[in-house]
């Protein structure tokens, strides 16, 4: 390699020692590690019965689920691990040691027990790893995506296959002729997006615990917005207070916070989370922490900055909390998914009729109070944020609710501020009320009812939280 070419490339900047005498030493003296995984995690018992359901839809077929793999944030640093959701259901892994890793369930057919009886179809699953270097390796140093120097100890194989009780191998014994891609073939997504929809015991309780973080950190959130209303970039101190409270309390935010002060509220997905907070504002405030095990909560509150909302500011929010009740009270099982969301419509369309802002149309299905609501009322969730999303249209929106589903209900207004067609006091305004509801055998269990929600109640907590 010239000179040039060697200033191009990572190791232009290396200066590790290459000795054999170094290699030697390096190698010895140090104690065995105490944090050796020799028992089940908590989701292991789950992720093989799920396995097992999985396998009675692809009978005589090779299911291969990956882990993904590293992806790089610049030049040769990374941006920290998450493995992909499948994988994560089908194993119970959540941490980030097993970039790379790979799922695959051989399909094995198990002979009749007794004459005349039928064959089974099962599949063996094997988790592919790649195993930690060794002391006595020179990428124990040298690695800096896998040493145990630059990222801290791995879990093994035979630690891995304790953790999951799924027979451990390492990577390299991959079967040759596997394609590794970042899904898996579109059939077993959208048959694991359809088993996701309903959350077994383990799944429930991670949503407790990502609903229970959350509130938790929305209510810091209010604690701090005496110094978000202080600060240049405002909008910044809430998101960093919401994004360092989830590093703290779980693995990270399930997606970006959401930090909207003023018109910025009024739009949708705005994650910039650069402006000012101005008392009088309104705060939009969309976020949900990830818990270890990588479910999330989804979570929003349209807050009064000042503590109090002024009369046209409550007038939009009471119209979002009366949209939400309805939804609420059509969700139980049986109804349609879509249901929650029209019924939340029909509020809005009704009240924004009554303001006289909706132009007449003679085509009834032209919709046009959506104008100031273009998204959906409700996504499923779990471990995705919009959790289940290569489900089929036809069992996602007009699919029948079942006890143990997980979604949101969040309907939402939004006048923008350049707006022509709403009277001035309404331009720039954007109220999203957003909770996460558990379906059980009656109806529906709000799990952030901890949260205030009507406007009266909002208040109160948000000052007893700044006192």
């Amino acid at each position: 390699m010239n000179e040039e070419s060697a200033e191009n490339t990572n190791e232009s900047r290396a200066a590790r020692p290459k000795s054999e005498a170094f290699k030697e030493f390096i190698a010895q003296q140090w104690a065995d590690p105490e944090d050796v995984h020799t028992t089940a995690i908590a989701a292991a018992s789950f992720a093989a019965d799920r396995r097992a359901r999985l396998s009675e839809q692809f009978p005589g077929e090779r299911i291969v689920i990956p882990a993904g793999d590293l992806k790089v944030r610049a030049n040769d640093t990374d941006y920290r691990f998450r493995p992909l959701s499948d994988f994560s259901y089908l194993t119970g892994l959540g941490g980030d040691h097993e970039p790379g890793a790979v799922l695959v369930m051989e399909p094995r057919e198990v002979p009749p027990s007794r004459p005349g009886a039928t064959a089974r179809h099962v599949h063996d699953a094997t988790l592919y790893v790649i195993p930690p270097a060794g002391r006595d390796n020179e990428g124990f140093y040298a690695d800096p995506r896998s040493g145990e120097f630059w990222i801290g100890r791995r879990p093994g194989p035979a630690e891995f296959e304790a953790m999951t009780g799924i027979e451990t191998k390492p990577l390299k014994e991959l079967p040759g002729g596997i394609r590794l891609s970042r899904h898996p073939l579109r059939k077993v997504g959208t048959a694991l997006s359809m088993m996701r929809m309903v959350k077994d015991e383990y799944e429930i309780q991670q949503m407790r615990d990502a609903v229970a973080a959350t509130i938790a950190g929305f209510e810091r959130v209010v604690a701090e917005l005496p110094r978000a209303i202080a600060h240049k970039r405002g909008e910044r101190v809430i998101e960093a207070t919401f994004d360092g409270h989830a590093r703290e309390e779980g693995n990270a935010v399930g997606y970006e916070t959401i930090a909207a002060s003023g018109p910025h509220a009024t739009t949708l997905h705005w994650i910039r989370n650069d402006g000012q907070v101005h008392e009088g504002d309104l705060l939009l405030l969309d976020a949900g922490v990830e818990v270890e095990s990588l479910y999330t909560a989804d979570i929003t509150r349209t807050l009064p900055i000042s503590g109090q909302f002024t009369e046209v500011q409550r007038r939009v929010y009471d119209v979002v909390l009366e949209a939400a009740d309805a939804g609420f009270a059509v969700a139980r099982p049986g109804a349609k998914f879509r249901d929650v969301h029209d019924a939340a419509m029909a509020v809005i369309e009704r009240r924004l009729g009554e303001w006289g802002i909706v132009p007449d149309h003679e085509d009834p299905e032209a919709k046009l109070y959506r104008r100031w609501m273009v998204h959906s009322t409700s996504h499923h969730l779990g471990l995705d944020v919009h959790d289940c999303a290569q489900a089929k249209r036809d069992l996602y929106m007009d699919g029948l609710l079942e006890p143990g589903m997980v979604f949101t209900i969040e309907p939402g207004l939004y006048f923008k501020p350049d707006d022509l067609a709403v009277p001035v006091e309404l331009r720039g305004i954007g109220v999203r009320i957003e909770d996460d509801v558990l379906v059980t055998a009656d109806g529906v269990e709000n799990l952030s009812a901890g949260l205030p929600r009507d406007a009266d109640a909002v208040e109160a907590w948000m000052a007893r939280l700044r006192h």
